[in-house]
């Protein structure tokens, strides 16, 4: 088994969600009391997140680049970037170390190429709804990316930093969340990706009938089958 070297912390909300899913996967796979070799490196989103909103990207990329490099020197075998948003530096991340990094967005990109989907609808923060560098990774798969309108990013974005990332649910975040899926599948999406890590913790495929692409679990799956040499 390789040890995965995940970079979390953005926030550590969704961090314990990948920790979960990885370690339950592992024995799924391999079964009795097996459990997932990883190292965890858990950044301070405090020092992250003002520089987000700033536009300060190569700040952002010096501290996880300096979290990579440590994870390689522990022993780390690949890198897991516990965040969509921040997939933003991710050549940066591949540049300073000498182990793989496993990209989200490739491995959402498949899973909906194996679902045969054309089209999809993308919730997450604004920088990854509006920014080019998530989207278009999505469609190098050719796959046409939808994004909600702009009041509807606000509000999106607004829930992630406001509540989510602080481990706050509400059922009016909720029932605006799902308005806007039914808006994206009124505009042709095929399924829409969560495209944040946080948005699993409000909502989940039970709570609609548009085909939801939860990328925590998603991500998750990809490390244990890269882990277990089950993928390349």
């Amino acid at each position: 088994m390789k040890t995965i070297g995940l970079i979390g912390g953005m926030s550590w909300e969704s961090t314990q969600t990948y920790y979960r899913l990885i370690n339950q996967k592992v024995r799924e796979q391999l079964g009795g009391l097996h459990s997932a070799k990883l190292i965890l490196y858990s950044v301070d989103f405090a020092d992250i997140e003002p520089l987000q909103h700033a536009g300060d990207w190569a700040g952002t990329a010096d501290i996880l680049t300096e979290a990579a490099q440590a994870l390689e020197s522990a022993g780390a075998d690949f890198i897991v970037l516990c965040t969509n948003t921040m997939h933003k530096v991710a050549p940066e991340i591949e540049l300073a170390v000498n182990v793989p990094l496993l990209h989200i967005a490739d491995a959402t990109a498949k899973a909906l190429q194996n679902d045969d989907i054309k089209a999809v609808g993308l919730l997450g923060t604004k920088f990854t709804m509006e920014q080019t560098f998530y989207r278009e990774r999505i469609e190098d798969y050719g796959i046409c990316v939808v994004v909600p309108d702009a009041k509807q990013r606000d509000r999106v974005h607004s829930v992630i930093f406001n509540e989510l990332c602080l481990g706050e649910t509400n059922k009016k975040s909720k029932a605006d969340y799902l308005e806007i899926i039914d808006s994206l599948a009124h505009s042709g999406a095929e399924g829409v990706i969560l495209g944040c890590t946080e948005i699993g913790l409000l909502i989940n495929s039970s709570d609609t009938k548009v085909r939801l692409y939860d990328t925590t679990e998603i991500h998750a799956e990809q490390a244990v089958k890269f882990a277990l040499g089950l993928s390349s």
